[in-house]
């Protein structure tokens, strides 16, 4: 005994990795195993014939070569137009909204009451939803009988037996799920940049539009960023908007039917070979995308200076070779 007490070290680094241990334990039973999973069936032929089961049976890549013989470009196609119907008036309302109710010098009253009206769509369930717009476009709906009540159509729209009717009607439902939610993320981050940068361009005498570009978009691209990525993965799983508004078939002609559809459609089928194959190219193109994206979106030159800078680099070069 050297006279000292003794005190206890506690080691406060082990409650850290037992309070994040149900997270990694439920991510490999329910997300882990089952992507693993599927990629072992995607190289397997396994597929359900009338009452006779055929496999597994090891075919190697075969079922991604017979993938791309069907109509997978069509179908991929069509998910990419409906993204864009959906998505581009979604981030354009979206940032207009975050701009104008940040905007101190608007004074917009009842902010508070207007954000929770613009969420309010994100609530209601996409099946609920379609079934609400269903009914609202179809010959017979509320809107086709104002319109011929009122004389300004001869006889009822069939909204749903036209490909842009169709279509409109898909991105016109995604839009308004999504953009609530979208304006609150924007609204947040110009919350977030220091409000004496938008008091010195005042001073500087920058006008709304010079502020917006080349301040709030600049400082907002992070969050900018995200919400393209979370809006693409969500766009390439797009499902159940089309599914029951076109009674899963994808009419007409199979110009609404998205790539999970058409991976449902192998599922419902049991053949779980092509079905592991396609979630594969699935995983794979978002995995693509979304790196593409998060590089494009969070690059270090927010002002756009060092791209001045090595532009201004490559004319002086020039002007000295000439």
């Amino acid at each position: 005994m050297n006279g000292k007490s003794s005190k206890k070290k506690v080691n406060y680094a082990k409650w850290g990795y037992i309070f994040i241990l149900p997270f990694f334990v439920t991510f490999f039973i329910f997300s882990f195993i089952p992507l693993v999973d599927t990629i072992r069936y995607s190289f397997f032929e396994y597929y359900r014939s009338g009452l006779k089961e055929i496999g597994p049976n090891f075919v190697g890549v075969h079922n991604y070569k017979e993938l791309f013989t069907t109509d997978l470009p069509k179908y991929a196609s069509n998910t990419f137009i409906l993204w864009i119907i959906g998505f581009v008036p979604q981030i354009i309302v979206s940032l207009l909204l975050a701009a104008w109710f940040t905007d101190a010098r608007l004074k917009i009253r009842g902010k508070q009451f207007f954000k929770v009206v613009i969420y309010l769509p994100n609530l209601i369930m996409a099946a609920a939803f379609s079934m609400l717009f269903f009914t609202l476009f179809s010959d017979s709906g509320p809107i086709n009988s104002f319109l011929v009540d009122h004389g300004i159509v001869d006889g009822p729209i069939r909204f749903m037996a036209t490909v842009g009717g169709t279509r409109g009607l898909i991105g016109l439902m995604n839009f308004l799920m999504w953009f609530g939610s979208t304006t609150i993320m924007l609204m947040a981050a110009v919350m977030g940049i220091n409000p004496s940068l938008f008091e010195a361009a005042e001073l500087d005498g920058c006008t709304h539009r010079q502020i917006f570009f080349k301040i709030t978009l600049p400082l907002i691209k992070p969050v900018l960023g995200y919400t393209l990525i979370t809006s693409m993965i969500g766009g390439l799983q797009m499902f159940d908007v089309p599914q029951i508004l076109t009674g899963g078939a994808g009419t007409p002609d199979r110009t609404s039917m998205t790539l999970i559809m058409y991976l449902n459609s192998h599922l419902s089928s049991k053949n779980y070979g092509m079905a592991g194959a396609l979630s594969v190219c699935l995983f794979i193109v978002s995995a693509v995308l979304c790196f593409f994206v998060y590089k494009m979106m969070n690059s270090n030159d927010l002002d756009g200076s060092k791209a001045a800078a090595k532009k201004a680099k490559r004319e002086r070069r020039g002007a000295k070779a000439s």
